[in-house]
């Protein structure tokens, strides 16, 4: 049995939505982080192309890319980008699981926070932003935690919140207000 791919239906896919980056600024002073990336799934093998493509035109080619499998539940060997192809590696223990590396043989590293795709967007756009910071002392994984954080607080002002305007907060003199 052979299977046949019509060319076709192959160049009218929709196109990929844009991918959802942020960078540090152009000559600004180095930090733990070059800026920010927001899949929109745990996909690596699917993920990667549009981001690299991305990249290239940015930085040269990108012929590798390294993560940590805590967060990616397969880790492809290879991924074809327009016209090559990029080598993925793993680290399990060196590398933060929060982050992903980029390499060019022409222009270097970059090292990335990857945002979980299933993000709030908000906080999402506080991540990328923070990420982006020049000069930046916070690995991604702090970022992470400091979000996380942040976030927790906010619901537990909100939750403080609600029980007070439902009648749970006692008053000046004692009694239930």
């Amino acid at each position: 049995m052979t299977a046949t791919i019509d060319r076709v239906i192959i160049s009218e896919r929709a196109p990929s939505p844009p991918v959802r980056l942020s960078f540090t600024p152009a000559g600004s002073p180095p930090g733990l982080l070059d800026g920010a990336w927001w899949p929109r799934s745990r996909d690596l093998f699917r993920e990667l192309p549009a981001l690299i493509a991305m990249l290239d035109a940015r930085w040269g080619r990108i012929t590798h890319v390294t993560v940590n499998p805590t967060y990616w539940p397969v880790v492809p060997r290879k991924v074809p980008v327009a016209g090559h192809t990029v080598h993925v590696g793993w680290f399990a223990e060196e590398q933060d699981p929060n982050k992903l590396i980029l390499l060019s043989y022409t222009a270097g590293r970059w090292d990335l926070l990857v945002i979980p795709p299933e993000t709030h967007p908000a906080a999402a756009a506080r991540l990328m932003s923070a990420a982006a910071t020049s000069g930046g002392l916070l690995t991604a994984s702090a970022l992470m935690t400091s979000e996380h954080t942040t976030h927790d607080a906010q619901e537990e002002l909100w939750r403080e919140e609600d029980w007070e305007t439902d009648g749970g907060a006692v008053s000046a003199n004692g009694g239930r207000g």
